[in-house]
């Protein structure tokens, strides 16, 4: 029997969306305000799901504890308060929008479970904006 189970997690940071490629004119163009050279910064909301079976001794199907220690280190630790485009590595060449940012996350959580789990990410950028990601 499966189920899926969240954990819902914080953190906020700045970023630009930016082309390196492209014109300063295509950049605003396309990106608008979120091509600020100064950058801007998003309250993001994270949902980390998993889905596997129940565990028929514990009724679990991951300890929720462990995912919440694990989305503190892996993910919180690492973007929270942070320019993405400045402070973190994975961003150097790749431009932080949300699609690249849940990739991310992703890519940073899936060594820590079994692959008898599948795995999504949601990260929403504004209330109304968000996006998912499954790897």
């Amino acid at each position: 029997m499966k189920a899926t189970v969240s954990r819902h997690a914080h953190f906020n940071s700045a970023h630009r969306l930016n082309v390196s490629k492209w014109t300063d004119i295509e950049n605003k163009e396309y990106f608008g305000p979120c091509n600020n050279v100064n950058f801007h910064g998003h309250n993001y909301e994270l949902i980390v799901s998993l889905t596997g079976d129940i565990d028929p001794v514990t009724g679990y199907v991951y300890d929720m504890k462990e995912l919440s220690d694990l989305i503190k280190n892996d993910v919180e630790s690492r973007l929270d308060h942070k320019n993405l485009n400045l402070d973190v590595p994975e961003f150097k060449d790749l431009n932080p929008s949300a699609e690249n940012i849940s990739k991310v996350i992703y890519d940073w959580l899936r060594p820590s479970f079994s692959s008898k789990f599948t795995i999504k990410i949601k990260l929403y950028e504004t209330p109304r904006n968000f996006v998912e990601y499954f790897g």
